[in-house]
């Protein structure tokens, strides 16, 4: 018998399953604590460009898990709209059918419970937008495949002596300027975007870096990934919106909530620092 929903929606992206950075076991326990009535996985779920590269692609225990409690939840009830990015671009072609209760998308517009409408994306469609040399281009590859990899170690390590889940690759980004800059680049896109569709704010994943805020009038959310941060976005029933980490701890709180009063959290500026220093715009 399925359990009865504890929020309304949950918003989570980039998983990348497939490939050992995935940290499929964190999102599980994540989706052990909210179970929403609305789930939409939005982008990088599988990455078949890393599955294409290696000899043997399957899933370990965990990501396998992962997909049968997504099935189950998309089986019992919940409402799953799947959102393909740039590493799982081929399930674009389905874009407007429906499988096993999933229902596929470009992208959506996701109505909160107190009326705001904010699109979702994942993302990828603002990489025209960044200019940057061919070189830079390349070396930043090269030094993100070195870092997933060292991080992929550490956490290795970490586990086999008990220790919390911690990132060495995401703490190296938060002290990056041009990743600050990367991001800020990407914000902009996506609020020139919202503009154009005349909604009240974006949602969307793609670069790996977590933000949640107001920017510009506009409430805008990268929900981070399940590589590096681990974090997600989930409504409550009173459309109260929450960015928060693998155990459902709040690392920042909705920049307008439905009450009109919030609580800071105490990750709320070190997250906003991250990417521009300030919660608004």
């Amino acid at each position: 018998m399925a359990r009865r929903p504890n929020a309304r929606t949950l918003f989570v992206s980039d998983l990348h399953l497939g490939t050992p950075d995935a940290q499929a076991q964190l999102l599980l326990n994540l989706m052990q604590l909210v179970r929403p009535e609305r789930l939409y996985l939005v982008g990088d779920v599988f990455d078949l460009i890393a599955m294409k590269r290696r000899a043997i692609s399957v899933l370990d225990a965990h990501q396998q898990r992962l997909v049968r409690h997504i099935l189950r939840l998309a089986r019992t009830g919940c409402e799953v709209i799947y959102i393909p990015g740039n590493h799982d671009a081929a399930f674009r072609t389905f874009c407007g059918e429906t499988f096993r209760n999933i229902e596929v998308r470009r992208d959506a517009i996701h109505v909160t419970k107190d009326g705001r409408r904010l699109l979702v994306s994942h993302g990828d469609e603002f990489d025209g937008h960044f200019k940057a040399p061919r070189w830079k281009l390349v070396v930043g590859e090269m030094a993100l495949h070195t870092m997933r990899r060292t991080n992929r170690w550490t956490v290795q390590a970490r586990r086999r002596l008990g220790r919390p889940y911690w990132s060495l690759s995401a703490a190296l980004k938060r002290r990056s300027g041009n990743v600050k800059h990367f991001a800020g680049a990407f914000r902009q896109s996506a609020l020139a975007r919202v503009r154009r569709e005349e909604v009240d704010g974006y949602i969307g994943g793609h670069i790996h870096i977590p933000f949640f805020g107001e920017c510009e009038g506009f409430v805008y959310c990268n929900d981070g990934d399940w590589v590096e941060n681990c974090t997600a976005l989930v409504e409550e029933f009173d459309g109260r919106l929450r960015l928060v980490d693998w155990q459902n701890q709040t690392l920042v709180d909705d920049p307008r909530p439905p009450s009109g009063h919030r609580e800071k959290t105490e990750a709320e500026d070190w997250l906003a620092d991250e990417e521009t220093g300030t919660t608004s715009g």
